[in-house]
């Protein structure tokens, strides 16, 4: 029987690498249907489509954000298991990722201009989440996907109200988040101290400020 290759530094280099790129500028297909399936699409004024558009295009740098966060803890996560289940996530972000970009071409939209910024800092915050242990690792799953959920909440009560199809995907990826959350505290997540929580909040504040028009 044939023993598994371990996966080499630099095969792990070369995977985050063509990740990042696909998640940047490219299109990377979702493993799931898109929750909106057969949803009608009802046409909305211009004032109403701009606002679903700028929700969708905060969604998808979020999800942006969410990749650059969990390959970046996988990255240096010493626990296989923590791995796994971080890259598991990320799959399910990529879905997300996947279903916003869809929302944004229906909607004559775009993604943001800053996403290689937005994927940048991320990775970068998920290696220095991973450095510190597996339990701060998924601690800031825990803390990302609970402050993710909230954000879709404060969506799905602006969102117009004929926008059946943008609230059908956010429904779903809410429901997502929110497991990611309690499988990461089910893991052995460790409760992140002040000021962390609250300096995430306001980086996403500024993320969410610039991404509704940019």
């Amino acid at each position: 029987m044939p023993t598994p290759r371990l996966q080499h530094p630099l095969d792990r280099f070369l995977d985050d690498t063509q990740r990042a790129l696909e998640t940047v500028f490219g299109n990377p297909p979702a493993a799931r249907d898109n929750p909106a399936g057969d949803t009608p699409d009802v046409e909305l004024d211009d004032g109403e489509r701009r606002h679903a558009a700028g929700l969708m295009r905060i969604n998808h740098v979020g999800e942006v954000c969410a990749q650059a966060l969990y390959v970046g803890q996988a990255a240096v996560a010493r626990d296989p298991a923590t791995r796994d289940h971080l890259m598991e996530a990320a799959q399910e972000e990529t879905d997300h990722l996947a279903w916003c970009a869809d929302r944004l071409r229906e909607l004559d939209s775009r993604p943001s201009l800053f996403n290689p910024v937005w994927y940048a800092g991320s990775y970068a915050i998920g290696v220095l989440a991973g450095l510190r242990g597996d339990g701060w690792n998924l601690g800031f799953v825990v803390e990302t996907e609970r402050q993710v959920e909230a954000h879709l909440d404060e969506h799905l009560q602006t969102l117009p109200g004929a926008d059946l199809r943008s609230r059908a995907i956010l429904t779903t990826m809410k429901a997502d988040e929110a497991r990611h959350a309690d499988n990461a505290q089910a893991a052995g997540a460790r409760i992140l101290p002040q000021p962390i929580p609250s300096i995430m909040a306001a980086a996403s504040k500024l993320m969410k400020t610039v991404a509704y028009r940019i």
